[in-house]
Parts: structure tokens; sequence; C-alpha cells
């Protein structure tokens, strides 16, 4: 079948802004023809993966431009609200990386830019689309009856390097409870169906980072943490992160426990940190455990070694720019928007807010 092609623009080239050309690559018929990127180096990563694109000097250069058709944001996480608003002179359908904002004081201006912003905006979260996550949540219903409790657990690598250092501070990621956990809050309301009304975190730095200093700063970044979370249909969710268990199997481990079984899902990391000499990288898997005790089954999720090689996020990320790109084409619709992104934020400082304070914090 034939399809419209799409062209499109992108601001930030880092690392998940690389990410995202090389799925764009993959699609049918879709290119990159324009990139705002300041950093020389990753200008220059960026043009071996995309060498038909123009560099422009700003956003606003991006949105004048008439030759695109979506855009991507994928820059440091302060600047999202920023640059949405830059692009609205030119609104084109929008992927934009979580999370959204990164303290209370933005999130009013969320609501301005719903109203300005005249074309579909999608906001990134890939984790849904992890293959064996997609499966979890299509397993529950029959596996594990009336879903009652949701843990979610990662077990993964330190934050990494980046440009400025900027992730190094909670002034700009919003917290490490925000920045790395916003994707989990996502999935924990798109699979208990609820609203957040209750937060209780508790969390630290108590490993990375101590002995770092950026022009006599020290990280203010936390490491590790357990959030608490009651909705309000009853059901209950847990997070557990720790950022120094680079060494685990697997980095993101999901239970779903409900009235009649149990649906489990287990996600390994970034293939390119898997150590070669201790063998091929780990599958995903999905656990089937019914109370019942009998017809339990644990089945491998493969995902295709090409969409493995161009990300970090198991496939996901690819499958998240099919959907897009159906909305870009006007056949689609949108799965996470803008209010999505909203709440999953909100709970982040929410269990941001708990953990220093050690107080529940309730949700409106």
């Amino acid at each position: 079948m034939n399809q419209r092609h799409l062209r499109y623009g992108i601001v930030g080239c880092g690392m998940m802004g690389r990410e995202h050309i090389r799925n764009i690559s993959l699609l049918d018929a879709a290119s990159i023809v324009a990139i705002f990127e300041p950093d020389a180096g990753m200008r220059a990563a960026a043009a071996e993966l995309a060498p038909g694109a123009n560099f422009v000097e700003d956003v606003g250069a991006l949105a004048l431009r008439d030759d695109i058709d979506a855009l991507v944001i994928a820059s440091p996480n302060h600047l999202h609200l920023d640059q949405i608003e830059a692009l609205s002179v030119n609104p084109r359908p929008l992927l934009v990386e979580k999370p959204l904002y990164t303290d209370m004081a933005q999130a009013a201006r969320l609501e301005a830019i719903a109203a300005s912003y005249k074309a579909p905006v999608w906001v990134a979260m890939e984790y849904r689309y992890m293959p064996a996550v997609h499966r979890l949540i299509q397993e529950i219903p029959e596996s594990a009856g009336d879903l009652k409790m949701l843990t979610i657990r990662e077990h993964r690598f330190p934050f990494l390097a980046k440009i400025g250092d900027w992730n190094r501070f909670n002034s700009n990621t919003g917290g490490t409870l925000v920045e790395k956990c916003c994707h989990f809050f996502d999935l924990m309301r798109l699979i208990t169906g609820g609203e957040a009304v209750r937060v209780m975190a508790s969390a630290g730095q108590a490993v990375n980072h101590l002995d770092e200093r950026y022009k006599g700063r020290v990280p203010d970044i936390w490491d590790h943490g357990f959030v608490l979370v009651d909705f309000d249909n009853g059901k209950r969710a847990m997070l557990e992160l720790c950022m120094f268990a680079e060494g685990s199997r697997f980095q993101e481990k999901i239970s779903a426990i409900g009235s009649t079984g149990m649906v489990e899902a287990f996600v390994p990391g970034p293939t390119r940190f898997w150590p070669k000499d201790t063998g091929p990288p780990p599958v995903a898997e999905l656990v089937v455990s019914p109370r019942s005790m009998t017809g339990g089954r644990r089945e491998e999720i493969e995902v295709d070694p090409a969409l493995l090689a161009a990300g970090d996020h198991n496939g996901a990320t690819f499958y998240q720019h099919e959907r897009f790109a159906a909305v870009a084409r006007g056949t689609g619709k949108i799965e996470v928007g803008l209010d999505d992104g909203a709440k999953a934020v909100a709970i982040g400082l929410a269990a941001q807010a708990s953990a220093a304070s050690g107080k529940v914090v309730m949700l409106d």
C-alpha cells in the first residue's frame, strides 16, 4: 500500500534524539529533512544517521520551514515546553519526549499550549510499546481477572553522561522520580484504568554521583527509591527503582496480580550494554501464574534484532513511531496525549515531594 511520504524535523540529537532518527529511518516512506541541535559533536553524529538533513540555527527556524510534515522533540527535559511554544507558530503533528514539564510552575502553561497548538501532540511513553509489556496488558483480563495490585521494578544502570551534564540536577530533570519514572506512572494509569489519588515515597542518593562536581555543584539526583500509589478505583501500584543494579539479568520486572492470577513481564536492558563474554543477551519473557496453580506458562517475547539495534527500549520506539506516523498521515489516533503526559509528571512530582518531606501527598 502506498503511503504519503513523511518529512520529519528533529529537535535534539543526543542519545534519545538519535534513537528516534534510527527508528524513523526504519519506517516506510519517511525521512529526516531538518534538525536543530546546538552541540557540534551531536550534530556530527546525527549527520551520519541522516545525511540528507539540513541543520538549522534554532527552533524558530525549524518552525518556519514549509517542508516538514511531523516534528520530534528530544531535548533536555526543562526545554520541552519552551520548544513546543516556539513550534506552535506553525504547528505540525508533534511527538515530544517525556517528561512534558519539570515543576508545577510550568504545568499551568500546558492549558495554553493545548489551546494554541493546532495539531496532534503525542507524548513519548515508549514503555507502553515494549512487546512484553504490551502482551502483559493484553493478558491481564483473562489471566489475572480483576486487577488489584501492580508492581513495577526497574533495576538498571546509573544516569549516563549528557551534554552539559544537565541530567545531574533536579532543576533540569524534575527529579529522578520524574525523569526516570514518569514512564512507569503512565503505565500504572494505563494498566489500572484509574487516576492516582494518594502517593507515598521513600528515595535518596546512596551510591551514584557522590564524588562528582560540576562547577562546584554536587549532583542532587536520587539513585533509588520506592513509590506507593493508590488509585481512585481501589487499585494499588508500587514502583521500585534502583540505578546501581545494572548486573540484573532483566531491567524491568512487572507483576500484575488480580482475583484469579498473576501476569508478569520481564524485559532486558539495552543490548549494547550486555557483556558479550557472558553469552547472548536475555530475551523478554511473559509469565502467567493462575491461583489454581495449574495451567501456568512462560513464553519468550522475541524482538526483531534490527529494532533492538536501533534503540535502548526493546523495540518500543519503532512501534511507537509506527502509530505516530499514522497520526501524522491522518489515519491514526493519539494514544498518549498532553493530559496523559501531564498526569504522569504530576505523580512523579508528588513522589518527589513525598520522599523529600516524609509525608503522604494527596492528588486532586
